[in-house]
């Protein structure tokens, strides 16, 4: 992480307690993933996520060159995302205005209704307080029930990616949404941390 994104690994926001994720989080992560994956199946969601698609490997390579945040409610894993800072397999050469959030994934067994979108707001304040002006994401294309709740929280579609390559999968079709964020005030942001 550059200082540019510096802040700080602990926050508590509605009882919700979020921080970095580090090595000792991976074994956690696979499992969070493929419950998220399970859950979808279940749920009639084919062709997005599957069990097993992504391993330890996966999520320690995006513990060293991005950020996954947990979210912790009480004593129990809520949920988890990753924050990028570049996506050009989906977006292509951009500026550095956007903060780009991947598998945003709930805890569905221990966590109450709306708390994915309080993971996705956290995600929105982390890329506001790195002083960028949108949050970026992609939605598998088929996927009607996931693109209208991210239209439903603000997002607005800002077009589409054929055949965007996947970790341990096929290529995929996906819609690309931003959402605008105002950056906060200089007195508003975490100090960095020494």
């Amino acid at each position: 992480m550059n200082d540019t994104h510096r802040v700080s690994r602990v926050s508590r926001v509605n009882g919700i307690r979020f921080r970095l994720a580090d090595d000792a989080d991976l074994t956690a992560l696979v499992h969070l993933r493929d419950d998220a994956a399970r859950w979808m199946l279940a749920q009639g969601i084919t062709g997005q996520w599957q069990p097993g698609e992504l391993d330890e490997s996966h999520f320690h390579r995006v513990v060293r060159s991005g950020e996954v945040w947990l979210a912790e409610a009480e004593g129990h894993l809520a949920g988890a995302w990753e924050l990028w800072w570049e996506d050009e397999a989906a977006w292509g050469p951009q500026p550095p205005v956007a903060g780009y959030v991947h598998r945003l994934m709930v805890n569905r067994g221990s966590t109450p209704p709306g708390t994915g979108l309080q993971l996705l707001r956290a995600a929105e304040r982390r890329v506001a307080a790195a002083g960028r002006a949108l949050v970026r994401l992609d939605c598998l294309a088929g996927n009607a029930r996931l693109n209208t709740y991210y239209l439903n929280a603000g997002y607005r579609i800002a077009g589409h990616k054929a055949g965007k390559p996947q970790p341990g999968g096929a290529p995929k079709s996906f819609t690309l949404l931003e959402k605008a964020v105002e950056a906060e005030s200089e007195a508003e942001r975490p100090l960095p941390r020494r």
